[in-house]
């Protein structure tokens, strides 16, 4: 595997990270995520690891022993899926508070850099991941970027998990109550919503085309059930874009509601939430 992105202590090799790296502050959707990042950490789900086991699959690629790249890392959440699977990682993410959270968690490189433009050398990683992320870069650029800073044969994947409101009555109405109070809701009880299209950025036949990215695409769905209690399951609510950009007040209110109409399904407070992730892989060579 190609470890190039760092030094024999783990430490970056200055030598692959071009003189762009992470200079002064960046503007854009990592101040909303700042201002939640404890939150975000404590409350978030984690991936299965069932989706691990799907990315080593439709990647060809063993993730121990792996060099990765793991873009809009966050607080972390995938970059320690991916530690504890034996894969070497660089986290790269725009947000300030989150990397800060990851730095507290793991040992791994964290940079504060744009998906859009990395501040690696060519052909570097074995791997680049976007979790829950790439719907919040360019479609073009980042994939553009991703495939320049893999190898030969190497890959590009994203990944989203989702609650699965299809598969209960409560979550179904749950979303519902939240796409009405929350003018900015994305999610699956949306009409026409669907998955970022990374993976027509990956083949060539949607954004990210015109750069002639002409990955081999895979895509597959795992399923997984999520145990959580309610006050953990609110405050994740409450992480969410759509919700963390509102209003202080207005956003404890509608928790209250949702404490009451969830505390009435789940009067043990603890709730089984059916969940999915979509995952999307695209393979160079």
């Amino acid at each position: 595997m190609n470890d190039g992105l760092m030094s024999d202590d783990g430490l970056m090799d200055d030598d692959l990270v071009t003189d762009g790296l992470a200079s002064g502050r960046l503007t854009g959707s990592h101040r909303v995520f700042d201002r939640v990042s404890e939150e975000y950490d404590a409350t978030r789900p984690h991936y299965p690891e069932a989706l691990y086991l799907a990315l080593e699959e439709l990647s060809g690629i063993r993730l121990d022993g792996a060099t990765v790249i793991d873009v809009g890392a966050g607080t972390g959440i995938s970059t320690r899926g991916l530690l504890d699977r034996g894969a070497r990682v660089v986290a790269v993410d725009r947000g300030e508070r989150m990397l800060a959270r990851l730095r507290a968690r793991t040992t791994c490189p964290a940079l504060l850099a744009n998906g859009d433009d990395l501040p690696f050398r060519a052909g570097v990683a074995d791997l680049v991941t976007y979790a829950q992320s790439w719907h919040w870069l360019d479609p073009a650029l980042s994939v553009a970027e991703a495939v320049r800073v893999t190898r030969a044969d190497g890959a590009v994947a994203g990944w989203w998990n989702s609650v699965d409101p299809g598969k209960a009555d409560w979550l179904a109405a749950n979303q519902v109550r939240i796409a009405e109070s929350c003018p900015g809701y994305i999610g699956p009880v949306l009409p026409g919503w669907s998955m970022p299209p990374i993976a027509a950025a990956m083949s060539g036949d949607g954004p990210g085309g015109a750069f002639g990215s002409g990955l081999d695409v895979a895509e597959t769905w795992v399923t997984w059930t999520r145990s959580v209690r309610l006050e953990d399951f609110l405050t994740d609510l409450r992480t969410h874009s759509y919700m963390a950009s509102m209003d202080g007040d207005v956003v404890a209110g509608l928790l209250a509601r949702e404490r009451a109409e969830l505390g009435r399904v789940f009067p043990d407070g603890r709730l089984t939430v059916p969940m999915r992730v979509y995952l999307a892989v695209g393979r160079r060579g």
